[in-house]
């Protein structure tokens, strides 16, 4: 038997001992003792207590006190159910304990619901979440519509929206939907896909599972592809000439339908598309790239703007801060922005700022022990790195890191130099800067820090001098992008190599630059504003790693330099940072981009 035993006194003079009823309960039903039914399931038979089983179940409690249940009965046959799952249900309602494995959670679900057991149909959930992938996502999403969970109708569809495209290519389950079932996955604004080509692409491979049965279809799919934000070059190469599409003469309209929207739209290189069209209604995005502050119009702002990859479209925020800053660095934790150190034009910031992109309000969190504008900032395991800077007297060689659980800033290992307007970025679990300026010279060198061993390592360094630089990891290496060389700003960059420590030259950007923003967005590297020797610019422009290429993106709404930004990704209320009427200016400078994507 059990005891639970506390002292309600510092002497031990009264010691007072307490039952574990549910221990005591499931004992006496494991001995056969005190239970008044017995539940029948195939060919075992399951002592039990009504009133425990009533406790525990709905179901049970409707069974054992309606009017026609004798009470005198004992016996209770239950169909439909393994005697297995059984009795994992009546020792749930005992000890309040389940196991949920992958070999028995389809037949427990069911069973839970049946019986309408909540504790044991919320752990099946949370286990089918916790399971949720790429390949098995659409299962679980029909799963759990048909027994109503529908927290996990709405994770697995999250899934499915966010990674559809691994989904489109790796998923056996997407090839068993049906007509239906895939344009009603197709039709939706969340769908989250590069550009259209992929949408027709996962189309093509869903009808070449059968083709015969399934390539009369191909209307109705097709008007679940937003076909307006396609080239007219691949529209006309790649679609309008499929087999599928050329032998359905239901195709006929659509084809003649999109040709004229496109050609429209080519004729007038600067008409803005008419998003109410569905040909042209662009997906609503899973990454926001948020741009704050920054130096504009000859002082510091506070403006925030957001960009929406799928709209191509710089929006202003309404959600500013109450002061500017320049020249400081941004990292965001989950959908937690943080805004490290600066400068206003009069004083040098310790400061920490943080926005919570879901509410919208801005607070004060820890100020680092160093005040630091030309900061660089960069993001590890959870932890905010702040590296050098200036601090109105003095180029800093020391670093710190932040603790958001703490609201903590510590000293680390300082760097081997000092360097302010430098740029750092995270790979392989270490932390990699670049050049900068150590209040005489640019500097070219660069070095990594291994948080294991609180050190600094000298790297090779770069083959040009780098102050105002960016620097970003993407694909694998480190990138250093634009920056000042102490003569002229630059338009070049050059690539690490972590692995074998050299540097490699990559295309030029179309526009010399220094303290600009930049980001990894729709896996390429956005560069974002800032200053080419003689003003302050909004342009942006974005590079391919698989092609070596620069295209142009469109411009921020306001100019500016000394800038940062970061990437949100899932916010809830995303609809709050984009255009609501999903306008966009996607004229022939968008789609010659998208073109030469898909060169």
């Amino acid at each position: 038997m059990q005891w639970d035993e506390s002292s309600s006194d510092s002497d031990g003079a009264e010691v007072a001992f307490q039952l574990n009823p549910c221990k005591i309960l499931n004992q006496l039903r494991q001995s056969g003792q005190l239970t008044d039914a017995l539940i029948k399931v195939e060919n075992q038979s399951f002592p039990i207590h009504r009133a425990i089983m009533s406790a525990c179940s709905p179901y049970f409690r409707a069974l054992f006190t309606n009017e026609l249940f004798h009470t005198d009965r004992r016996e209770v046959v239950i169909p439909g159910v393994s005697a297995d799952i059984m009795k994992m249900i009546i020792d749930y309602a005992y000890t309040l304990k389940i196991k949920v494995r992958p070999d028995n959670v389809e037949a427990l679900l069911p069973a839970a619901d049946q019986f309408n057991v909540m504790g044991v149909v919320k752990a099946c959930c949370d286990f089918l979440t916790s399971e949720l992938t790429p390949e098995n996502c659409i299962g679980i999403y029909k799963f759990a519509k048909a027994y109503f969970c529908h927290n996990l109708e709405r994770n697995s569809f999250r899934v499915l929206m966010q990674d559809f495209i691994t989904v489109a290519k790796d998923s056996s389950e997407f090839l068993q939907l049906t007509a239906n079932e895939l344009c009603d996955i197709l039709s939706h604004d969340e769908l989250n896909v590069r550009n259209e080509e992929l949408v027709f692409d996962a189309v093509l491979r869903w009808i070449d599972w059968e083709p015969e049965r399934r390539k009369s279809s191909i209307p109705k799919l097709m008007r679940s592809i937003r076909l307006g934000l396609l080239t007219t070059q691949y529209f006309v190469e790649k679609v309008k000439t499929h087999p599928y599409v050329k032998e359905s003469d239901e195709c006929k309209p659509i084809i003649i339908e999109t040709l004229k929207f496109l050609y429209d739209l080519d004729m007038e290189e600067d008409k803005a598309v008419d998003l109410t069209s569905p040909l042209a209604r662009p997906r609503v995005p899973h990454e926001l790239l948020f741009v704050v502050g920054g130096w504009s119009g000859g002082s510091p702002t506070n403006i925030v703007e957001t960009y929406d990859t799928r709209a191509d479209k710089w929006v202003v925020s309404d959600a500013m801060d109450t002061g500017p800053r320049a020249y400081h660095g941004t990292a965001c934790i989950g959908h937690m922005i943080y805004i490290i150190g600066g400068f206003d034009g009069m004083e040098y910031f310790n400061s920490v700022r943080c926005f919570d992109a879901i509410n919208k309000t801005w607070s004060e969190v820890s100020p680092m022990n160093a005040k630091r504008c030309y900061v660089s900032v960069t993001l590890l395991d959870g932890l905010i790195y702040a590296l050098g800077g200036y601090d109105g007297h003095t180029r800093q060689s020391s670093a710190e890191r932040y603790f958001p659980r703490k609201n903590q800033w510590s000293l680390i290992q300082p760097m081997n130099h000092q360097r302010s307007d430098a740029s750092a970025a995270c790979h392989d679990n270490r932390i990699y800067i670049c050049g900068g300026f150590n209040g005489a010279e640019c500097l070219s060198h660069a070095e990594c820090y291994d948080p294991r061993a609180n050190q600094w390592t000298m790297l090779t360094p770069m083959r040009n001098r780098r102050s105002g630089v960016g620097v970003i990891a993407y694909r694998d290496h480190i990138y250093a992008l634009g920056g000042f060389n102490g003569i002229s700003r630059m338009n070049s960059g050059e690539r690490l190599n972590p692995v074998t420590n050299t540097w490699t030259p990559v295309a030029d950007m179309y526009s010399p630059r220094s303290n600009f923003a930049l980001e990894v967005l729709d896996d390429m590297i956005f560069v974002i504003g800032g200053f080419n020797g003689m003003t302050t610019i909004f342009n942006v422009e974005c590079y391919d790693g698989c092609t070596d290429e620069w295209y142009d993106a469109s411009d921020m709404n306001i100019y500016r330099s000394a800038l940062s930004a970061c990437v949100v990704t899932g916010l809830p209320n995303i609809l709050d940072y984009i255009s609501t009427d999903r306008e966009t200016e996607r004229g022939r400078k968008s789609r010659l981009h998208t073109a030469k994507l898909n060169e």
